[in-house]
């Protein structure tokens, strides 16, 4: 060092409010005209970005390798483009994003000072920074706290007046430190410790530290008169004097791997995931509270049980001006008694669940997750460096008014409206990125043709995954093709494949399709599997009857929607032998999704009545399980492929005596699965049921019960209750089977005005709560 120079070392803890306080102060009073932060050095150049009014907290600085690289398959089975990448997250009320506002609004150089990223990429990471003790649990035990953080707060974070305490800080590091390094054995100074399972090198403090120091002396050198250094508290001892020679400090880091290309910017972080994150600024639980401590000029207890009731009123939950000022007297009650300066958290979430809540948990989570992490997302300007594939997203959610947004929110969407239409395709094109910004869900207002419902919620992460995905492609529709066509040719199975299929469609990648139907069909050429094939049926099917409705070209998804239902046909009557109970149950559920399938697209693929003809010369066979049979029978009865008549025949012969009472049972099962209403309007298969029931001897009955139980589990309560209701009547009004033949064809023509103009309004648009037109129901 040079003796014009003054170095003021101040060590803070990482997102502390107190600790940003502290350096705002002391900045302000020592006016230094350089700033060191600890911080990737790759990220220099990105400082006065933060003068821009859209440079919005919580952001962080992210470093990633350059040129993202496709990995081999040969050498990583999992395919996907490989980069490495490093997060380091601010907020309003970190230390180090206060000094760096501090330098662009005066206009002061600021540095970061770390090991740089392009090294670290190279080495192995030591959990906690290479720590191996927690120093604030050391400083806490010795001032007879139990609580680590509880003490820091009160010395530290709870600090209103904004008195820097660096050095006392300082010297309470240097004796941490000097007890660590007489207790425990720590690498030599002057070497690079290698990893034992890898040999790679590993980050450790002294590595860090010797770097920080040849920051600090080349700073010093090029003249700088005040240098403020805003490090975490650990490193305070390394960086002051007595410091070793420099000439040992240049032979440890002339050992460091060779340098790695790296790229940073700056990316939106949120409260979020600063409260889960791990590395670099750990240990941030509560960044609403924090948030609220640095922001909030003067009575802090009030104001957070304000911003509390206004949550819960929000929610509908009674909550008085009463239960404030009670909440802030039992706040500031549970202090005293604690002998602490101010209410903590702890205190706050004590009050909040016993006067606001009401010993709710439920509620008390509710604040947790909205105000106590929060759940604000962090805003970066235009101009930030990013990837082609990212500007290309953010300009299709500035034109569709798609803003990420960290908290989760639903999104309908009508496809007849082209807005909504590019939504959704954007959505789906992410999601083949691995990006699921969007999750489709069921819509509450039920199903239709034309409606598609997203719960969206914006993850940091997603950035990281876009660098990754711009190995792909510039664009994001570029990008997916390029993805689908090589999961195409990576799948391992048929289901991969169907899913891909559905994705390129909804997605709109015609691109992708070509290559993805190809591998498809040659799947299928070689899969003898008739239960992959029933299981890849029903979303082909869906994405085939749909298609139209997006626009899309499903001409050549017709062929092998085709060509999958004939193999399905020809290959299903020898896949239903010899099933056991489990096998045959799961068998019943893929047959109905196969009939609901072919019915679907019935009037586009001509294989549905080739089906049920299949299926009729399997309803009557004896060496097939009772629980398919039974199903087969009511499928071909609710198709009218059987007419009542023959159903009541097939019942009362599986109800003989002959027939073992486990097997009526599933054949029962199968055949009434799902709906009861058929024993509630047909009388006399009631009947046919009760009276075998009553017929079965007493202990036969106790081991058939389970079984019948489970056969009448699947009725709704309404449904039992009137199957009861007839039983005990005996006897009741039966429905005539030929009651529409007795139909007065004039009186009827009467009605169907009127009931045409009523399914009309049924059907037409509704408007939803956020504006957007809603498709009606299509039945």
């Amino acid at each position: 060092m040079t003796a014009t120079s003054q170095i003021h070392i101040l060590g803070v803890r990482h997102h502390g409010p107190g600790s940003a306080r502290a350096v705002t102060r002391a900045l302000a009073e020592l006016r230094p005209d350089l700033i060191l932060v600890e911080g990737p050095p790759e990220a220099d150049d990105l400082v006065p970005l933060a003068a821009s009014r859209d440079l919005v907290p919580p952001v962080a600085l992210l470093v990633y390798t350059d040129e993202p690289q496709l990995r081999s398959a040969a050498a990583d089975t999992t395919g996907g483009p490989q980069i490495r990448s490093a997060f380091w997250p601010f907020a309003v009320f970190s230390p180090e994003w206060q000094a760096i506002r501090y330098a662009v609004d005066n206009h002061i150089p600021l540095r970061f000072c770390d090991l740089p990223a392009a090294y670290r990429f190279g080495m192995a990471e030591l959990e906690l920074d290479g720590l191996r003790v927690d120093p604030i649990a050391e400083l806490a035990a010795v001032a007879g706290y139990d609580d680590a953080e509880r003490w820091w707060e009160d010395i530290i974070e709870h600090r209103r007046d904004g008195v820097p305490p660096f050095a006392a800080i300082a010297e309470a590091m240097a004796a941490v430190r000097a007890t660590v390094q007489r207790t425990q054995t720590t690498p030599a100074a002057d070497t690079v410790q290698p990893e034992p399972e890898t040999g790679r090198p590993v980050v450790t403090d002294e590595v860090r530290e010797a770097y920080m120091r040849s920051v600090l002396r080349a700073a010093c050198k090029e003249g700088y008169r005040v240098i403020a250094v805003v490090c975490g508290a650990w490193h305070v001892p390394a960086l002051t004097d007595p410091m070793p020679p420099a000439a040992q400090d240049a032979a440890l880091l002339g050992r460091l791997p060779k340098k790695i290309p790296v790229t940073a910017t700056w990316v939106p972080w949120t409260h979020g995931r600063l409260a889960s994150w791990r590395g670099y600024g750990a240990g941030v639980a509560s960044p609403g509270w924090y948030h609220h401590l640095f922001t909030t000029p003067d009575r802090v207890v009030e104001r957070w049980l304000v911003q509390v009731a206004e949550l819960l009123r929000d929610e509908d939950l009674p909550v008085s001006t009463a239960h404030v000022i009670e909440a802030v007297r039992l706040a500031e009650a549970l202090a005293t008694l604690r002998g602490r300066p101010l209410p903590g958290l702890a205190e706050m979430t004590e009050a909040t669940r016993a006067v606001l809540c009401e010993g709710d948990e439920t509620r008390l989570k509710l604040v947790f997750e909205r105000l106590v992490v929060g759940e604000q997302l962090g805003r970066v300007p235009e101009e930030t460096p990013s990837v082609p594939l990212m500007r290309d997203l953010a300009a299709a959610q500035r034109r569709l008014r798609l803003k990420p947004e960290a908290q989760v929110r639903e999104l309908n969407l009508d496809l007849r409206e082209q807005t909504d239409l590019a939504r959704s395709r954007l959505l789906h094109r992410l999601r083949l990125l691995g990006v699921t910004w969007g999750t489709p869900i069921q819509s509450r207002r039920g199903r239709g043709t034309f409606r598609e419902t997203w719960r969206l919620e914006w993850r940091p992460k997603y950035t990281v995954d876009l660098i990754a995905a711009s190995a792909y492609g510039t664009t994001v529709a570029s990008a997916a093709t390029r993805k689908a066509r090589e999961a195409a040719d990576q799948a391992s199975d048929l289901a991969e494949i169907t899913s891909l299929v559905e994705s390129c469609l909804m997605a709109d990648l015609p691109e992708a399709l070509g290559p993805v139907l190809t591998a498809l069909r040659d799947r299928m050429a070689v899969d003898v599997d008739v239960v992959r094939l029933m299981d890849s049926l029903p979303a082909l099917a869906r994405t085939l009857r749909y298609g139209d409705v997006r626009g899309t070209d499903t001409t050549a998804l017709t062929d092998v929607v085709t060509g999958m239902a004939v193999r399905i046909t020809v290959g299903l009557p020898p896949a239903l032998t010899n099933l056991d109970d489990t096998a045959a149950a799961a068998m019943c559920q893929r047959v109905e999704a196969v009939q609901a399938a072919l019915n679907l697209v019935a009037d586009i693929v001509p294989v549905r009545d080739r089906w049920l003809d299949m299926l009729a010369g399997l309803a009557d066979r004896s060496d097939l399980h009772g629980l398919v049979v039974g199903r087969i029978n009511r499928l071909l009865h609710d198709d009218r492929w059987l007419d009542s008549p023959t159903v009541e025949r097939r019942m009362a012969r599986i109800l003989t005596v002959g027939v073992p009472p486990a097997h009526a049972v599933a054949w029962i099962e199968g055949f009434l699965s799902g709906s009861g209403l058929l024993l509630v309007h047909d009388e006399k298969l009631l009947s046919l049921v009760d009276g075998w029931l009553t017929a079965v001897p007493p202990d036969t009955f106790i081991k058939v019960l389970p079984l019948l139980r489970r056969a009448f589990a699947t009725f709704t309560a309404p449904e039992r209750r009137l199957i009861g209701e007839r039983i005990r009547r005996g006897s009741g009004p039966r429905l005539d089977s030929d009651a529409e033949e007795k139909l007065d064809s004039e009186r009827v023509a009467w009605v169907l005005p009127t009931l045409t103009a009523i399914l009309d309004e049924a059907t037409s648009p509704t408007p939803t709560p956020d504006g957007v037109t809603s498709s009606a129901e299509v039945a």
